[in-house]
């Protein structure tokens, strides 16, 4: 039997020795790489932090103390030693573990995660929780490099720096979080890695004890040597960190289990707020992924290779850069995303108008707003997600000052295996809320292109453009010469039920229409390309014909265009269904089976449209 398979709860790696706990280390890894290379998902951060969660475990009772893990794509070690071994096969599939800490998984995930920055201050709540029941946990935030450069992590350190309350930090450092990290925050980690006197201690101390064996009298004395004075820093004690009031230890190394696990004990008894500052390499055991951190981010399944067809967020690449080759007034943002969003070609072909703000989208929307107004014409590209972190400054910023930005809003609608905190499903609902704000969902690339064109020529008010993360569906219908507003397509004639379908929706609707047809059902199909301004007139003469409408879109139902389309034949007699993301979070499974749950693919609406047309 392996070590792995010996442990029945967690607290069975205390009492485990360091050699048993270094062959668990490998065990682990063994595990999460032979999983996800099949499954697919989050393979390099965990690999990173595989030593750092067994040192947690050994020292932290997750049944008791409160261990929050930032984003929570790095948690495969947590679920693997926390009682999920036997389902850890099915990470990310249908009725299958998640990709991130659920509440509603297991007691040790104390606090869901998924977006970035949020640790601190969920720690600091249970901090401060405790305090006042009078009860006596431990509270642990993990954090990486990454996250922390979001301005949320910064809220929360000012905040904890005036409680003193008992807390620690564990800011994991691989210099990385998908891309490479940028920012004034990681130029500053980097230098107090670099501190000549960090790097005196680490060839002493450090290196001594990477060659010492890993048991004995001879370890545990360098050990206490080592660590005796860990209530002093390493290097200067005037950092960032200590000026917020938290205590700064560290860095010290993030593979070296031994040194991590007695670092841990003795910094777990400090009083006050503590950070440990803790150097970790993504992807370490798998030499793909230590070459190579930002592709084995997250890796897919065999299964989901390419069908041969472009994705949405490679049309935007080229369409991005290409714009960009003749006018020297675009300008390119990501909020550390160029790889997810497609901005890697841009910034190698126009580097000085590629802006990287690190996990900063409040930042961002608002730095668009005033390059804008300088002259430029900026184009933040961020996943759906993740614009809700920013919306205060899309109403405020952007739309109330009438600034012409293009927000490009990839992974629009389901996302698949991510889960619940990465669809992009309230988009519409709240942007077709905001005055002034300009909103359109193409069917295709080639509208996407043409959208994008057209976007970054306009003068004045925000203009956003969200598509799937999918490859494109191909009807083989031409798209518009122009898009004009207020303008859509017919992508087909009825006059039996009108079916609109917005953005990738219309290519399920227009099959959908041909399998009605089959039934002798007649079914127009419009593609309404602008949500906002909608072309209202077209439905609404549309609907006229064929008396009956159906609204398809891979966004919330509430508030969504179907919500709009309602509203405008409100006063005639025409019946109105609207299908789309019910009103509840959606699991994690591929987009075909959420599509078909949800009965919006081709067949579900067929199916659905028989029964409306029966009981109209």
């Amino acid at each position: 039997m392996s070590i792995l398979e010996r442990i029945e709860n967690p607290e069975d790696i205390k009492s485990f020795s360091p050699d048993e706990r270094l062959q668990l280390a490998e065990e682990i890894r063994e595990t999460i790489i032979s999983t996800i290379t099949e499954t697919g998902g989050h393979l390099a951060s965990s690999l990173g932090v595989i030593e750092l969660t067994l040192a947690i475990l050994s020292v932290f009772d997750p049944m008791e103390d409160k261990v929050v893990w930032d984003v929570g794509h790095q948690s495969y070690p947590w679920k693997i030693l926390t009682g999920r071994l036997d389902r850890f096969s099915t990470i990310r599939q249908k009725d299958g573990l998640s990709g991130f800490p659920r509440r509603d998984e297991s007691p040790c995930d104390v606090f869901g995660t998924g977006h970035s920055s949020t640790s601190i201050s969920a720690a600091l709540g249970f901090a401060l929780a405790r305090d006042l029941c009078g009860t006596g946990e431990k509270v642990v935030a993990v954090i990486g490099d990454g996250a922390i450069t979001g301005g949320m992590a910064f809220e929360a350190l000012n905040h904890l720096g005036d409680t003193d309350t008992n807390m620690l930090i564990i800011l994991n450092d691989n210099d990385m979080s998908i891309s490479p990290n940028v920012g004034a925050i990681s130029s500053y980690l980097t230098r107090l890695i670099t501190d000549p006197r960090y790097q005196k201690m680490k060839a002493s101390v450090w290196n001594a004890l990477f060659r010492l064996p890993s048991r004995g009298r001879v370890v545990r004395k360098a050990t206490h040597a080592l660590t005796a004075g860990l209530k002093k820093t390493l290097v200067p004690s005037d950092t960032v960190f200590d000026d917020f009031g938290v205590r700064y230890i560290g860095p010290i190394p993030g593979h070296n289990l031994s040194v991590l696990t007695e670092t841990l004990r003795r910094v777990a008894v400090l009083e006050g707020p503590v950070l440990l500052h803790v150097i970790t390499q993504k992807g370490k055991g798998y030499i793909p992924a230590e070459r190579d951190a930002t592709r084995y981010h997250g890796v897919s399944p065999p299964e989901s290779k390419s069908n041969g067809s472009k994705t949405f967020t490679e049309v935007f690449s080229k369409a991005i850069a290409n714009l960009a080759d003749i006018d020297d007034k675009i300008i390119a943002i990501t909020a550390a995303m160029p790889d997810g969003t497609g901005l890697v070609e841009f910034s190698e072909k126009h580097p000085d108008r590629f802006i990287d703000v690190g996990i900063a989208e409040q930042h961002a929307v608002t730095l668009a707003c005033g390059l804008a107004f300088g002259g430029m014409k900026p184009v933040v590209a961020i996943y759906s997600t993740f614009i809700q972190r920013a919306m205060d400054q899309v109403i405020h910023d952007a739309a109330l000052q009438k600034a012409p930005i293009v927000l490009a809003l990839d992974r629009g609608g389901v996302v698949g295996a991510d889960g619940p905190t990465h669809h992009g499903v309230f988009d519409i609902s709240m942007l077709l809320a905001v005055p002034g704000m300009r909103l359109a969902a193409p069917r295709n690339g080639t509208i996407l292109e043409k959208l994008l064109k057209k976007a970054v020529g306009f003068e004045e008010y925000p203009t956003a453009i969200r598509y799937p993360r999918s490859e494109e569906s191909l009807l083989g219908i031409p798209a518009p010469q122009d898009l004009p507003f207020e303008k859509g397509q017919i992508l087909r004639d009825g006059s039996d039920v009108l079916l609109i379908g917005v953005g990738i929706m219309a290519a399920e609707a227009y099959r959908a229409a041909e399998i009605l047809q089959k039934q002798d059902i007649s079914a127009a199909v419009y593609d309404p390309i602008w949500l906002k301004p909608a072309p209202a007139s077209e439905i609404m003469e549309l609907a006229g014909k064929c008396r009956r409408v159906v609204t398809v879109e891979n966004g919330s139902v509430i508030g969504g265009f179907g919500f709009f389309v309602r509203s405008i034949l409100q006063e005639s007699d025409i019946p109105v269904i609207n299908l789309g993301i019910p009103d509840e979070f959606q699991v994690h499974a591929t987009q075909t089976e959420l599509y078909r749950m949800m009965k919006i693919d081709a067949e579900g609406i067929a199916e659905r449209m028989s029964d409306f047309l029966e009981e109209k």
